[in-house]
């Protein structure tokens, strides 16, 4: 099996990998309240696996590694809840930025980020611009449930609540299959209040109202319909798009040329 973790690897047989070309992926994720019933670390541990499995699955056609999860967010709209670690979206911008010119100075020239938390997205998006505006490099960006929109669509995920919700049913499946010993099984309510505004409008745009960004009491949907064979479909088809969505990416770099 390919090592894909640059965090294994020296210096030397780093610095060769840029050399040779490879294209380093940066998962993003956040430590922040999930509603009474899941870990705060949901969104790192679906970011890991994710990203782990697909540069894997990535790594047996085109040269690819990934960096450490960057396990802190933007979270802001969460603090309010407790049990929440964030950076305000100035720090997470200029965070971004210096680890992109980080593996830019170590000699990396495609920079892809893959993200697992809504809070994120915007800021990810703004820093993949930002660097490729900048230097010469190739950048890459998007949030898993973009790239896996479709096939979670034919799954019919959205049995589960909103797809990919907050603290919801999807995101209460997927902790079940990865860590069912951190879902506190007794707390699954089956009644939620709603807020039918949450992604009521176009793809790319935003609505959103002061302290409920993500619904009632911190979470969009009520998770007792979750179970553990569902979360793992979910996870395995996320996994084959997002890898593809990588294979289609660098070799569109390659393609593209220095």
């Amino acid at each position: 099996m390919n090592n894909v973790y640059m965090q294994e690897w020296t210096r030397e047989e780093i610095n060769q990998k840029a050399k040779a070309g490879y294209a380093i992926v940066i998962p993003l994720a956040a430590t922040e309240q999930h509603g009474p019933h899941l870990p705060v670390y949901t969104d790192t541990l679906i970011c890991e696996y994710i990203a782990t499995e697909s540069v894997r699955r990535a790594s047996n056609q085109v040269q690819i590694l990934m960096t450490p999860v960057l396990s802190i967010g933007c979270s802001q709209h969460h603090l309010a809840f407790g049990g929440t670690l964030s950076y305000k979206s100035s720090t997470y911008l200029q965070i971004l930025r210096d680890i992109g010119e980080s593996l830019i100075t170590d000699g990396f020239r495609k920079i892809i980020f893959i993200n697992a938390h809504g809070g994120n997205d915007p800021i990810m998006m703004q820093t993949a611009n930002d660097l490729a505006v900048q230097y010469p490099i190739w950048t890459a960006a998007a949030s898993y449930w973009s790239v896996a929109g479709q096939a979670l669509t034919d799954l019919n995920a959205a049995e589960m609540g909103m797809v990919p919700g907050h603290a919801g049913g999807f995101e209460t499946a997927v902790i079940m299959a990865l860590r069912p010993d951190l879902v506190k099984t007794e707390l699954l309510g089956s009644q939620h209040k709603s807020r039918e505004w949450i992604n009521s409008g176009p793809r790319g745009s935003f609505i959103g109202k002061h302290s409920e960004l993500t619904g009632f009491d911190g979470y969009t949907d009520a998770p007792h319909l979750a179970t553990a064979l569902k979360g793992q479909q979910y996870l395995d088809a996320i996994v084959v798009k997002v890898a593809d969505w990588l294979i289609q990416t660098v070799r569109s770099m390659e393609a593209g040329g220095e």
